[in-house]
């Protein structure tokens, strides 16, 4: 999710530039729904949804809410129905419960289907009295339960290793509504399966999958999800899609949002928000063993230690590339993952890690390539949703997490 030294820069920025300028859908454009919702309307996504057999989900969901006579009950309802959606999309990506033909390793339908889970409760008008802030934690409950956030369950005792992998959902999706996201699709892939380290040691892998939205972020929930989980945990890895043709383990994660607009279409150019701003540190970096992951054969792509910045030095008032990491006392205005929500992701969860004190706990960042559709198939207008060396580019990189995850928790 880089934005910066990126060979697709100048396509974003165009992007960014059409896609800041389009009004969020609203319930006075005569669509009850989010900017991110309106689009699950457009034909690639009914057509996902449709072909891994997701297409019932919503309006499944919908005639459940129809009966809810309390609060409590739709609670109930939201709860069920998100954990039953995360769980239906990891049992489809590991081969369980495969409908359709859609190729089990796509991230998409979890996607889709959670927006039209959202759309429902957000134009659902029940029979009793619903405030906005009701409804609002109704929704909050369903984005938790059905990114798997609240299901991260760690095998006890001793003699095991645990391990954290966090993914995101799709993004720049009016540039291609078709866009699949190899870190979503890696921690549907990855939940709950287990590896062997190189002393033969088994390690289980929980994950879960966050929002491309800036608010978000502000509103703590990696924090909420991370923060009792972290010192559980012997390693964790913030994972998300980056540059194309190259993974890179981010070294150096900066404090700023640089304001490519997110699902939403929402900009944010500002410090990253976090509680407690008077001990908020410019940069924090990867304790993950960089230089072990870099050296080890882990898959088909290259793998790089990324060390580059962008600051403005102590003293300046102007951004300074730096190829060798941050300066004393400089401010942050690009990490290595750039200055979007991987760059932000990675920030908090160090920082998180550094203020429970667990300073020797190995995490950071990991980008993956970018996920791209076979040479034939390039065009958003009428490209197929899906094809062979999409198919492969998305497991091969799948495939790689898993390696790099193995050799960071063999250190």
């Amino acid at each position: 999710m880089s934005r910066i030294r990126h060979a697709s820069l100048g396509l974003a920025l165009i992007t960014a530039t059409l896609v800041a300028a389009t009004p969020p859908a609203s319930a006075d454009a005569g669509c009850a729904c989010t900017t991110e919702e309106a689009r699950l309307d457009r034909a690639a996504p009914q057509e996902i949804l449709r072909r891994a057999g997701f297409d019932s989900v919503a309006p499944e969901f919908a005639g459940a809410l129809a009966g809810a006579g309390s609060y409590r009950e739709a609670e109930g309802i939201v709860a069920r129905h998100g954990e039953r959606l995360w769980r239906d999309a990891v049992d489809r990506a590991q081969g369980r419960r495969v409908r359709g033909d859609l190729s089990r390793d796509d991230d998409r339908p979890l996607y889709w289907a959670r927006l039209g889970l959202t759309r429902e409760l957000r134009s659902w008008r029940p029979e009793f009295a619903l405030s906005g802030e009701a409804r609002a934690r109704l929704l909050d409950r369903l984005e938790r339960s059905s990114r798997g956030q609240d299901a991260i369950r760690f095998p006890a005792g001793k003699g095991v290793k645990r391990i954290l992998m966090t993914g995101f959902d799709p993004f720049t999706l009016d540039r291609d509504v078709r866009i699949s996201n190899p870190s979503g699709a890696t921690a549907l892939a990855l939940d709950g399966t287990w590896i062997r380290t190189a002393d033969g040691t088994p390690a289980r892998i929980e994950t879960a999958v966050f929002p491309v939205r800036w608010q978000d972020f502000a509103g703590g929930t990696v924090e909420r999800t991370l923060r009792d989980q972290l010192p559980k945990a012997d390693l964790f890895t913030t994972v998300s899609q980056g540059r194309i043709g190259r993974f890179d383990i981010e070294r150096f994660n900066g404090a700023w949002r640089g304001g490519f607009p997110d699902n939403e279409n929402l900009s944010r150019t500002e410090t990253v928000p976090v509680d407690d701003p008077a001990t908020q540190p410019q940069w924090t970096a990867t304790t993950l063993p960089y230089a072990s992951i870099v050296a080890a054969h882990t898959g088909r792509f290259p793998v790089y230690d990324n060390t580059a910045v962008t600051e403005i030095p102590a003293g300046s008032s102007t951004p300074v590339a730096r190829p060798d990491g941050p300066t004393p006392g400089s401010t942050a205005r690009s990490g290595g993952g750039g200055d979007y929500l991987s760059n932000e992701i990675a920030y908090r969860a160090t920082l998180l890690r550094d203020r429970l004190g667990l300073r020797e706990l190995p995490g950071g960042h990991v980008h993956t390539p970018v996920l791209q559709f076979g040479a034939g198939n390039t065009d958003p207008a009428t490209g197929a949703v899906t094809d062979p060396e999409f198919v492969r580019n998305r497991l091969d990189i799948i495939a790689q997490v898993r390696s790099i995850i193995a050799v960071a928790a063999s250190r």
